[in-house]
């Protein structure tokens, strides 16, 4: 993490410790899949309790957090200093637990008036909260992949392979990632073993072969990445938005190669 700082500021105690909290914040909802605007405001409503003014600059892996006073006076010639620091935006899961109770923190802190000291014990708090369990997720998943499988005209035994399929190649994402594999090998690698999976019953629903096949790594699409991308550009976060929108095509590239491979196996089962 990068410093800057004017003479200005070590008049106001508190400001190097509001702009400190304020990038962990913003860094978390970041990485927890947030849009930036809401970054933005959440950020923003926080500063506005302490009398400060905030400015959030974001990229994909690094973000620049500017507070100063609203009191500032402006110095000899007539810029305003602020304390700035730059920091990496962290990597994690989509928690949308973390982001709903962070964003009613940042109410809280302008409604209430909260100490910076209250703040960073609600903050960690949260941040500690239990995930959901993986067990729990992988079930979810598999039964949403064997919906969709009857939603497009798929038999019980297609629902059956799908639910397995997507139950196999879903536990092996969450290891490959524990692991900390390339996050783009992972989605290659669990899209082929889910789709080697479905390819493989060809034989026993050959008329369900292509709902199978596709209905199987549908739980692999980056729905999160894709919907911030065309919101933050909406919202006039254009660089970031086409980031995230580019990451989000690389995913489904990736999705894709997975496939393939298993249709270039089993193409002469196909046709």
């Amino acid at each position: 993490m990068q410093e800057f700082k004017s003479s200005q500021q070590l008049d106001h105690p508190q400001l190097p410790a509001v702009a400190h909290f304020l990038g962990d914040y913003a860094g978390h909802l970041l990485g927890c899949g947030v849009h930036t605007s809401r970054v933005v405001r959440n950020s923003k409503r926080i500063a506005e309790s302490f009398n400060m003014d905030v400015t959030v600059t974001t990229l994909m892996r690094t973000m620049t957090v500017s507070v100063k006073p609203k009191n500032l006076v402006k110095d000899e010639d007539g810029k305003e200093s602020a304390y700035t620091i730059v920091l990496d935006v962290p990597t994690g899961p989509i928690l949308f637990a973390h982001n709903a109770n962070l964003s009613a923190l940042s109410w809280d802190a302008l409604d209430q008036k909260l100490s910076l000291e209250v703040l960073r014990e609600r903050f960690e708090k949260i941040k500690a909260l239990p995930l959901i369990n993986p067990w729990v997720i992988l079930l979810l998943a598999s039964l949403a992949n064997m919906s969709f499988c009857k939603l497009f005209g798929g038999g019980a035994i297609a629902m059956g392979i799908v639910f397995i399929a997507t139950a196999i190649g879903f536990r092996c994402r969450q290891l490959m990632t524990k692991w900390k594999f390339n996050h783009y090998m992972v989605f290659i690698l669990s899209a082929f073993i889910a789709s080697m999976l479905c390819a493989s019953s060809f034989t026993i629903t050959p008329a369900d072969s292509e709902i199978v096949m596709v209905t199987s790594v549908l739980y692999l699409i980056p729905g999160v990445p894709l919907v911030n991308g065309v919101v933050d550009i909406i919202e006039g976060f254009t660089l970031v938005g086409v980031a995230r929108l580019i990451k989000a095509l690389l995913l489904i590239l990736s999705l894709a190669v997975g496939l393939g491979a298993t249709l270039m196996i089993f193409k002469n089962s196909l046709l």
